[in-house]
């Protein structure tokens, strides 16, 4: 029977918005720094917009005045 860990990550790349990764995940920033998600699927930043990078905020939607 194969290991859960045996089986390949699946990556979500949406055209305007985070890339969805199934977790737990280590992401390698620039500096050399570790950020770690042990949650079954996270949000990576790809506009660079987010408070929280490398994981998602939703800062990349537009905002509309109600």
């Amino acid at each position: 029977m194969p290991d859960e860990t045996d089986r390949p990550r699946r990556i979500t790349v949406q055209r305007e918005g985070p890339i969805l990764v199934e977790g737990p995940v280590e992401v390698v920033l620039e500096d050399g720094t570790t950020a770690r998600s042990d949650r079954f699927c996270v949000a990576l930043c790809t506009c660079h917009r987010s408070r929280r990078y490398p994981w998602c905020d939703t800062s990349h939607r537009p905002r509309t005045r109600g």
